[in-house]
């Protein structure tokens, strides 16, 4: 079943970039930073396969890249920014999360905001949902922007260089980056088991 989801995506991602170009990819990639799972590992691969057939440039597919993570990124920072806070601070105590912990998000995206946003760009599964919780701690948009367009331009460039290597191969990288994406789902599970079972002890010491 979710080889044949990720082969319909394949399929609709070749379609819109071989039609559209740079500006296929800066839709596709918008979509993907929206909070919208559109898998990159298959977006800039072949993106950059067209670099290797001598359709496109490498450095304008990863600007192209880039700066669609920006466009999208604004969408998803928009909704953490005007809903995000009064919506965790209403009903956040139903999914234990504090108001301690929304000043905690606050206090660190304040102070390594950027870095985070950075490396957030750089792991696979985080990036596409990273834009959310800096807008709900009203990260500076300035700042936010930067960090996402320097850590997106990395990750588009070494993705599209890839599918530039691989050629005809392309599709390949697909397979181990899935495999990249459960690992790091993995470890996002073992986190928020451990988040639940710190607040869960703490309601029963209170």
């Amino acid at each position: 079943m979710l080889g044949k989801l990720i082969a319909l995506l394949a399929s609709a991602v070749i379609a819109v970039i071989s039609r559209m170009g740079y500006l296929g990819i800066v839709l596709l990639m918008g979509i993907e930073s929206a909070c919208i799972p559109l898998p990159s590992e298959i977006i800039m691969p072949f993106a950059g396969y067209l670099v290797f057939k001598g359709t496109l440039v490498l450095w304008m597919v990863a600007l192209a890249g880039a700066i669609g993570c920006v466009l999208g990124s604004w969408l998803a920072y928009a909704v953490g920014a005007w809903g995000g806070r009064p919506l965790a601070e209403r009903y956040g105590k139903y999914v234990l999360i504090s108001p301690d912990d929304l000043d905690l998000a606050d206090r660190w995206f304040q102070r390594y905001g950027g870095i985070i946003i950075f490396v957030g760009r750089l792991l696979p599964v985080i990036r596409t949902f990273i834009a959310f919780p800096a807008g709900v701690a009203r990260m500076p948009l300035w700042r936010f922007s930067l960090y996402t367009f320097l850590g997106s331009f990395i990750w588009c460039w070494a993705l599209a260089w890839m599918g530039l290597k691989l050629g005809e191969h392309w599709d390949t990288l697909g397979v181990y980056f899935h495999r990249f994406d459960a690992a790091i789902g993995a470890v996002i599970l073992v986190a928020l088991g451990l988040y639940v079972w710190r607040h869960i002890r703490h309601l029963r010491r209170g």
